[in-house]
């Protein structure tokens, strides 16, 4: 029997054009009637402004000659409310979220973990039961930063078999134990992992494990804390914070590789995410801003 659906009101949308560059948030003030800042910007958080068929938060997104903006004035769109976990940027295809530290991107085995999965599972589902999320990559529990999921497997799969070609940015920030003199060091090595322990170990010579390549460069030196910005050129199980112990130099907090403090939270943020959409084959970028604890301690270490 065929489930009936629900009556639901077709949205008001009001499409503009945009003629010349400038930001979102100046292009609807001038656009919408006397519109407020705060209206502008509860339609923002309420996911009910789109740009070529994008949703968008961002306010200071920049318009190019040409964009099409839509304003659905009917509260259509969802908005995901938790603590640990901000959607950035959402379409038919991804979804691309801000994760908070103390927060698994997937489950470790049982059923009872709250993960970034299970929560953009749910919320996808409250808008028809036939919604779907699928996992691209991971962050650890305790490293916070961009995350990017699909919404089909046709993407996942594009991503996870193209990911060097597609990914062209992964930069994360962190902060390490000590004073860090190099202002920017290659470190290339091989992880094996010990099947026991599952804690990984770095080889400097090729003893048959993965290659990893990591890129540092220093932001800020304290005499007890440094500031470091991170590319990776490769993506290893753990290979930041097994990278950063064998130069001497921890990351904090991180007491399974080396670090003697314990300030309640790995100091890793995964900063910026680039990649080519898998399906518009756009370039995508996305930047979250250095956790303000991590200015705090450099600043008092």
């Amino acid at each position: 029997m065929r489930r009936k659906s629900a009556y639901v009101p077709a949205p008001k949308l009001t499409r503009l054009t945009v003629k010349d560059e400038t930001q979102l948030m100046d292009f609807l003030l001038a656009k919408m009637g006397g519109m407020s800042r705060s209206s502008v910007k509860s339609l923002l958080a309420h996911r009910q402004i789109s740009v070529n068929d994008k949703i968008t938060t961002q306010f200071d997104f920049v318009l190019k000659p040409n964009d099409q903006v839509t304003v659905n004035t009917t509260r259509g769109n969802l908005e995901l409310t938790h603590p640990k976990l901000r959607i950035i940027f959402e379409d038919t295809d991804l979804i691309v979220v801000e994760k908070k530290e103390g927060l698994l991107t997937v489950t470790t085995g049982t059923n009872h973990d709250t993960t970034a999965f299970s929560i953009l599972k749910n919320h996808v589902k409250k808008s028809s039961p036939a919604n779907k999320i699928y996992t691209v990559h991971r962050l650890d529990r305790e490293t916070s930063g961009v995350l990017v999921f699909t919404k089909n497997r046709d993407a996942q799969h594009t991503f996870r078999n193209n990911w060097q070609e597609i990914v062209t940015k992964r930069t994360y920030v962190a902060v390490v134990e000590g004073k860090v003199e190099r202002q920017k060091d290659r470190i290339v090595s091989w992880l094996t992992e010990n099947e026991v322990s599952l804690k990984i170990k770095s080889s400097k010579t090729d003893n048959g494990g993965k290659e990893a390549i990591t890129n540092y460069k220093l932001l800020k030196a304290g005499e007890e804390f440094s500031l470091l910005e991170i590319e990776l050129e490769t993506g290893r199980k753990n290979q930041i914070r097994v990278h950063m112990e064998s130069i001497g130099h921890p990351i904090a907090g991180d007491r399974k590789y080396g670090s003697t403090v314990n300030i309640g939270r790995l100091a890793l943020h995964a900063r910026v995410l680039e990649f080519y959409h898998p399906v518009t084959g756009e370039i995508m970028h996305f930047e979250t801003p250095v956790p303000k604890e991590f200015s705090k301690l450099v600043n008092n270490g």
